[in-house]
């Protein structure tokens, strides 16, 4: 419960700037690529630190790791909140957004740390429960922000990541008073340049960056889309504000259900129906702009973070799956392996 609860603070700072853009009003000066910009460096240097996130559950244990990294995000929300006002630098901007990336890394670990406790057959709904409480954070902190949007207005957008900082406090208290370390937990040396050579590697990279590379995105960019594509429907930050959580809620209450079929259809087969269906959500979305249907866009939109958070969760329920049977096939005695060229294809997912 603590893991879940300082992952979804985590995810709330990491997409704060989906809802900070929304405040930079004419006051601010900066035109419509310079906020694209101010939600894209979040997304990109989150991705980036998943990599020494994940690690640092083995090297300094989930319940340490889960404090310190519940801690770090008292700097993006606090910086947010005192520096964000008129006659602030872009540069500035560009440096606090950055800094709320730590928010993304939060996740990488989290997850790591919940593998290490279930079974294979229990995986993909545990991870899939864990992350989709994580994930909720990308429309709860919509809510906030049209929360401060209805009661203190546009003028305010320090009170948005302010709202954070108590809720930063309590998660690693409860980290610090609620977690343990795995004794057990250690990272293999040669592990990370092993699964480079891997093709499932790269092959799962390609399939997590079309769920939840997707999911994200799109979390980063509904609320900027919305206000380019329909000016005159959405004039005002606030009108935004109040569908831009719909997706994200979407996308993240159906993520257990894509891990939870998984263990139960395999999760290739479940996968590749959710990017079958992406792909008619996103025509649905271009027919929708092309027509200028805000209906249209709308159920798009929505269908598109759906199936992305089913995506979600069934590829990842595969990534251990996979490893672990390619473990054992490797693990057996030469003599009791089949030949490769008559060896049955593995269903590792299932």
């Amino acid at each position: 419960m603590f893991s879940i609860f300082s992952e979804h603070i985590g995810f709330s700072v990491w997409t704060l700037w989906s809802v900070l853009v929304l405040f930079l009003g004419p006051a601010y000066g900066i035109d419509p690529a310079g906020k694209f910009t101010l939600t894209a460096v979040p997304a990109l240097i989150g991705s980036a630190l998943r990599i020494p996130y994940t690690l640092a559950v083995a090297r300094f244990g989930g319940r340490n790791w889960t404090i310190l990294s519940a801690t770090l995000l008292l700097v993006p929300a606090g910086l947010a909140a005192v520096l964000i006002e008129p006659g602030v630098s872009f540069t500035t901007l560009l440096v606090l957004a950055a800094v709320a990336g730590v928010g993304g890394g939060n996740f990488a670990s989290s997850m790591a740390n919940i593998n290490a406790f279930y079974p294979q057959r229990l995986k993909g709904w545990a991870l899939g429960i864990n992350a989709g409480g994580g994930n909720l954070g990308v429309a709860v902190v919509q809510l906030v922000g049209l929360a401060v949007l209805a009661t203190a207005g546009k003028d305010h957008p320090g009170l948005v990541a302010g709202v954070y900082i108590p809720f930063i406090v309590l998660a690693a208290l409860g980290a610090a008073l609620g977690m343990d370390n795995l004794a057990h937990a250690r990272n293999d040396r040669r592990a990370m340049r092993d699964v480079c050579g891997d093709a499932h590697t790269w092959i799962m990279s390609v399939l997590y960056i079309g769920t939840f590379g997707s999911f994200i995105g799109f979390g980063f960019a509904f609320g900027q889309v919305l206000q380019v594509q329909f000016k005159a429907e959405f004039d005002t930050p606030i009108k935004a504000a109040y569908l831009t959580f719909l997706g994200p809620a979407l996308g993240s209450v159906i993520r257990p259900a894509g891990g939870w079929l998984a263990d139960r259809l395999g999760g290739a087969r479940v996968t590749f129906a959710t990017f079958v269906a992406m792909a008619v959500s996103a025509v649905l979305v271009l027919t929708a702009s092309r027509l200028g249907s805000l209906a249209l866009f709308l159920t798009g939109f929505v269908l598109l973070f759906a199936f992305s958070g089913l995506g979600n969760g069934s590829t990842y329920k595969m990534i251990p799956a996979i490893f672990r049977a390619k473990g054992q096939a490797a693990s057996r005695p030469a003599a009791t392996r089949p030949p490769p060229s008559t060896r049955p294809a593995a269903s590792p997912e299932r």
